[in-house]
């Protein structure tokens, strides 16, 4: 049968306006979000820069001389009549206070055996508070918590006396142990909250496919935690590494120094403090972290990929 329509709908339905409302609001959406990102981004790069202005001023006044930086006038610009590598070279070499190089291995050493046993510890304790039920687990982790709140300053003179009772002042497994007990809390509520984020139910299903329970884990698991691991690292290595109260307490002779209690040989009581040498000082201490986490973030962002993968 066929439908005969009238022209009369045709030309009711042409003659009716359509609403221009919603493209309207549309574009006021539209407008608002553009706003709105430009007034975040205005703040993003104003928080930026008042973060990282410090580190470029420690940078800058590396590279000028003492009377410069006593001086009033500012010098935003090492420029080349002022420029000098003399402030490292004091640093460094200088003889009238503790040597820089021991102070660097001494910080390499305690710093390379707290991250290493703090993230196997961490890792162990993760997993068990996460794929395993046991009794005291809830108070195990409330005392994590506990043991975080504590203010180090309250710890200092039972630190000292363990310590020394164990015969391991200046030694530098004397502070990686204590440096260990401070991190390892921290290592482990951060892990646990990375092996919560991975299903136990993709190590079931490679368990039904064939693959032991180490298996499953090492295969599936793993990779997907790597990230987590690398970033909790990062942040072990940065306590480890810019530890000061700690160390100054434990590592009191000149030959035992980190690298933060060896700036503070700069700062001194009866002459005035060179600053040109101790903001190059700083410089140096800031790098290894640097180049650390450069060489790091490329293989975190490739293990994140690699372990969504293969999940």
């Amino acid at each position: 049968m066929t439908v005969v329509e009238s022209p009369g709908v045709h030309a009711e339905l042409g003659a009716r306006p359509l609403s221009a409302a919603p493209v309207r609001a549309r574009k006021r959406g539209g407008a608002r979000r553009r706003v709105g990102d430009v007034v975040y981004g205005a703040l993003a790069v104003v928080v930026f820069v008042f973060s990282v202005f410090p580190v470029y001023w420690m940078l800058n006044t590396s590279f000028l001389p003492n009377r410069l930086i006593r001086g009033s006038d500012l010098h935003f610009f090492p420029t080349p009549d002022v420029f000098t590598l003399d402030n490292y070279r004091t640093a460094i070499f200088d003889e009238s206070r503790s040597a820089f190089i021991p102070a660097l291995w001494n910080s390499l050493g305690v710093a390379a055996i707290t991250v290493v046993v703090a993230m196997a510890l961490g890792f162990v304790a993760s997993l068990a508070l996460t794929r395993f039920s046991f009794k005291g687990k809830r108070t195990f982790i409330v005392l994590i918590l506990v043991v975080q709140m504590l203010p180090g300053e309250a710890l200092f003179v039972s630190i000292f006396r363990i310590i020394d009772s164990w015969q391991m002042l200046n030694t530098i497994i004397g502070l990686s142990i204590v440096n260990i007990a401070a991190v390892v809390p921290f290592t482990i509520w951060t892990l646990r909250g990375f092996v919560n984020g991975v299903p136990a139910e993709l190590e079931e299903a490679a368990m039904i496919d064939g693959c032991s329970r180490a298996g499953a884990f090492w295969r599936i698991t793993f990779p997907l935690l790597a990230p987590g691991l690398v970033a909790t690292g990062v942040f072990a290595l940065i306590q480890a590494w810019n530890e000061f109260v700690i160390a100054l307490i434990i590592m009191q002779r000149p030959e035992s120094m980190t690298l933060p209690v060896w700036l503070r040989t700069f700062q001194q009581a009866t002459q005035a403090t060179n600053w040109g040498a101790m903001m190059a000082g700083a410089t140096l201490i800031a790098v290894p972290v640097v180049i650390f986490f450069l060489l790091v973030n490329n293989k975190m962002t490739g293990g994140l990929v690699s372990g969504a993968v293969k999940g």
